[in-house]
């Protein structure tokens, strides 16, 4: 079993098609990359937003 993986992983390797995913993995990678680095900023920049309406409306989050 280990050597019909080994000798499988070995032809992907060298086969063409093995290379052009792994370059759309990598770039799938970098996207996720991008997009988590994008919603965290606008999350941060919300929370802000929302923090100064409720300190403006007096919602300090207490009784």
């Amino acid at each position: 079993m280990l050597t019909m993986l080994r000798t499988y992983l070995r032809a992907l390797v060298k086969s063409e098609r093995a290379a052009t995913a792994v370059e759309y993995g990598i770039m799938v990678a970098l996207i996720a990359v991008v997009i988590i680095g994008a919603v965290t900023a606008i999350g941060l920049a919300l929370q802000g937003k929302f923090n100064q309406v409720a300190g403006a409306v007096g919602g300090g989050g207490g009784n």
